[in-house]
């Protein structure tokens, strides 16, 4: 019986698990134990290491959320940098506009000026010549046969007084000044009143130009076109045709006359090659193509 009992214990070994039906426990030989405990790790620090990692996790989570935050702040605050300095930029380049157009009205008075001056100085040059002109003139006005010299200075067209040349000066330099200011529709009604006092005058021109022109920025284009057009028609030889013509196909366009348009700037281009106006000219012509114009 003594010798026995080691072969009964390794045959027991292999036999299944006794259950105690009174408790329901099951007995076996080997370890059926839950990994943490197969690991020697108990339940509880089991239970406090996955707490910590998720408590980890949520840290990890709020830290990538807050990374987002700052990003998202500073995106923003790089936006209203930019947005500012936009602004600002655009404060300045208006500014620039303004300081360009100043110089190019100033350019055009002095320039007047000194044209003024010029005809005026060759007026002087030939003072005998304007009264031998005015009695051979007043025959064909008056009537057949020689005239004499009293008749002939107090008939015809050439007995009108001539115009005040400072008067006309300043009437120029008033309504060119209302232009300046942005002053639109002062000007456009003190060029007006101008042209009806001076229509021959030595402003007569550059006065026609800038009513187109004042027409032109209030967005007045239909009565824009027919004061550029006076230009060309009426003053074909002012230094003002070039700008005129380009005006005027400027207008068109904005007027949705393509074909016009075109066909004034490419004549721009073509009688002015090389200067401002023939450039401007290219350029809009450049900007009607890529419109599909």
């Amino acid at each position: 019986m003594v010798l026995a009992a080691p072969a009964v214990t390794q045959a027991q070994e292999f036999l299944p698990p006794v259950i105690d039906r009174s408790s329901g426990a099951v007995q076996s030989g080997p370890s059926q134990s839950s990994p943490a405990r197969q690991q020697g790790v108990s339940p509880k620090a089991a239970q406090s290491l996955e707490d910590r990692v998720k408590k980890l996790e949520r840290l990890l989570d709020n830290e990538a959320l807050v990374d987002m935050l700052m990003r998202l702040d500073n995106l923003q605050s790089e936006s209203q940098n930019l947005r500012g300095e936009i602004e600002t930029l655009g404060h300045e380049l208006e500014g620039i506009k303004q300081r360009q157009r100043d110089l190019y009205l100033d350019i055009d008075r002095r320039l007047r000026e000194i044209e003024v001056s010029l005809n005026q100085l060759k007026r002087s040059a030939l003072p005998a010549a304007a009264p031998a002109g005015a009695a051979m003139a007043t025959p064909s006005v008056a009537a057949p046969g020689r005239a004499t010299p009293g008749l002939g200075t107090t008939t015809g067209p050439a007995a009108a007084a001539p115009a005040d040349p400072a008067a006309e000066r300043e009437a120029y330099q008033q309504a060119f000044n209302l232009l300046k200011e942005g002053q639109y529709d002062k000007a456009i009604t003190a060029f007006e009143t101008f042209l009806t006092r001076y229509p021959q005058g030595d402003y007569t021109d550059n006065a026609q130009y800038w009513l187109g022109e004042a027409n032109y920025v209030t967005r007045r284009f239909q009565v824009a076109e027919q004061e550029f057009l006076k230009v060309l028609n009426q003053h074909p030889g002012s230094s003002k045709a070039s700008d005129a013509m380009l005006k005027l196909g400027y207008t068109y366009y904005e007027l949705g006359n393509w074909d016009a348009a075109r066909k004034t700037l490419e004549n721009v281009k073509e009688r002015f090659p090389g200067t401002t106006v023939g450039r401007l000219a290219e350029n809009r012509l450049q900007k009607m193509r890529l419109e599909g114009r």
